[in-house]
């Protein structure tokens, strides 16, 4: 009886940590969602940024897998290079370790410190304040946890039982190193169970050994969730998720046979604590390891997950059965227009290389995008139409309006890309033709916010968010400001007879004045719920006399 309490104990504060790394996980994504997707996206040019962004992002989620998702679907959608992805996930694993890491310091005392500060945060009305407050609670859980683990745990020092289990355990490396990675497939948080294994290091009875090899286990299971996560996406998602598995499975069955030696070495360091020690380790020297050899992974990744043959164009989402149920339809067709919404980032961000670049091999596929931006437009408007025959309560009308305008205000952005900025860029590489410096930063500098916005608002076209929408109007101010700016510092340039400016005039201007319209077409998510709100007036006129 006294054996089974303790493992009710034991696994209730594992089970509170898992709460506390959801709650972490959610608050963050509430309170910062929207910039960390952006972050993780745009900071991925260089292979050290990328590392640093994803060991970021994962401290800030408190969760490897969900940063593996993450990157992956940007990969599937071409906003992130496999190469730079793999290194991501090198930057989440160490991120995780460093977590472990961190809560290990013995800074429990802070727990209800923190749920208190979280749960004052979650009375404010603001969403970020909400977000934070939630983020705090659960790290105020985790660190309870960790007190409840440790009491837990105390029993088992002088379990007869345990130790008899210990001994067998520590002449069978490889089922101890199999059983760990389980635990952590079945918790899908590799962070659990390290921190369950340096509970039960506390009690002085785990050989070092044993300890790496658990350890080693968590590391591999880790890895597990964001593979079985992708099985259904696309193969340039799988690679990535696979690709990080690999390595994680070669680096532990490497060193997997010296987890003696490994434990003799860290057990020779002052004040350590050997599994967090261990992992961190592990994960540091993997990436130090795996980072130059991340253009071969990528090519291995390709040939094991080929591509598929895919000729399926049309919507992904408008089930016309779901028409009967608004709600539900309106849910569907809000899905694919968000598609539409990635086309156009891929055509923004092709657009954004090749004019950076001068590799107009980024360009070849705007066309077909277009096209599909085009087509699928087009099948949401139908859809709702449809929708709309029978009549829809007042709410559901105006979301299958908002739904409609923001399709349409996409398939002019994917016109203007197609017909203006792709033949500017064109014109640029093909007549060899540059830019002034300040120019072309100017230029980078519009190509870059327009991304950013168009982000954002595809978060506001789900959310409703309305400081999203608030901030999203006032970026318009901005985007205004940028363009009457960079448009008169490059008639100073022309006025001082700089040669480059000469050369570029027109198309300097035309850029500017085409990623000032779609900055205009983007904004318009924000104007059903300003309007809605009574915060956005009908006229900017001033009042005359």
């Amino acid at each position: 009886m006294q054996s089974t309490i303790v493992m009710i104990n034991l696994f209730g504060a594992v089970a509170l940590l898992l709460v506390g790394l959801a709650q972490v996980k959610d608050g963050v994504s509430r309170a910062f969602g929207a910039r960390l997707r952006t972050g993780l996206a745009t900071a991925t040019r260089q292979s050290w940024r990328a590392f640093l962004s994803g060991l970021v992002a994962t401290l800030a989620l408190q969760s490897s897998t969900a940063t593996a998702l993450m990157v992956s679907s940007f990969v599937e959608r071409s906003l992130v290079k496999p190469r730079m992805a793999q290194i991501v996930l090198l930057g989440a694993n160490l991120g995780t370790a460093l977590t472990a890491w961190i809560v290990s310091t013995g800074i429990e005392w802070l727990s209800p410190l923190l749920i208190l500060s979280g749960f004052a945060l979650t009375r404010s009305q603001a969403t970020t304040r909400q977000g934070g407050g939630v983020a705090l609670i659960g790290i105020g859980l985790m660190l309870l946890s960790l007190h409840l683990l440790d009491l837990a745990s105390e029993p088992m020092r002088h379990s007869a039982a345990l130790a008899t289990f210990i001994r067998l355990l520590d002449g069978a490396w490889a089922v101890a190193f199999a059983f760990s990675a389980a635990l952590a497939f079945a918790c899908s948080s590799s962070l659990a169970i390290v921190v369950l294994i340096l509970s039960l290091a506390s009690t002085g009875v785990l050989p070092g050994g044993l300890l790496v090899a658990l350890v080693l286990g968590a590391n591999l299971g880790g890895a597990i969730p964001p593979y079985v996560a992708t099985l259904r996406a696309a193969p340039a998602a799988r690679r990535i998720t696979l690709g990080n598995l690999i390595v994680r499975a070669c680096g532990c069955l490497i060193v997997l046979p010296f987890a003696g030696e490994v434990a003799d070495l860290l057990s020779r360091l002052p004040g350590t604590k050997l599994p967090v020690d261990a992992h961190l380790l592990f994960n540091f020297v993997l990436a130090l390891v795996a980072w130059p050899l991340t253009r071969r992974l990528t090519r291995l990744m390709a040939r094991l997950v080929p591509e598929e043959a895919s000729t399926n164009q049309g919507p992904s989402y408008l089930d016309p059965q779901e028409l009967s149920t608004p709600v539900v339809a309106l849910t569907s067709a809000t899905r694919e227009v968000l598609g539409v919404g990635d086309l156009i980032e891929r055509m923004l961000l092709n657009a954004a290389d090749a004019f950076k670049t001068g590799d107009l091999a980024a360009l070849q596929d705007i066309p077909m995008l277009e096209q599909r931006v085009d087509r699928l437009q087009q099948e949401v408007k139908l859809y709702l139409s449809r929708l709309g025959r029978n009549g829809l309560a007042e709410d559901n009308a105006r979301r299958s309006i908002a739904i409609i305008d923001y399709a349409i205000n996409l398939e002019h952005v994917g016109d203007i890309i197609e017909k203006g900025l792709v033949a500017q860029v064109r014109k640029k590489v093909s007549q060899g033709l540059s830019f002034s410096e300040a120019g072309f930063e100017e230029l980078s500098r519009f190509f870059e916010l327009t991304i950013d916005n168009l982000r954002i608002a595809q978060t506001i076209f789900v959310t409703g968010d309305i400081h999203l929408a608030r901030r999203l109007m006032e970026v318009k101010v901005e985007v205004r400001n940028l363009e009457k700016q960079s448009a008169e510092r490059h008639f100073a340039r022309l006025r001082e007879g700089q040669a480059a400016s000469l050369q570029t005039s027109s198309l300097h201007l035309d850029m500017l004045r085409d990623l000032k319209r779609i900055n205009a077409h983007i904004v318009s998510v924000a104007h059903p719920i300003m309007d809605a709100s009574g915060l956005l007036s009908e006229s900017r006129l001033r009042a005359l006399g």
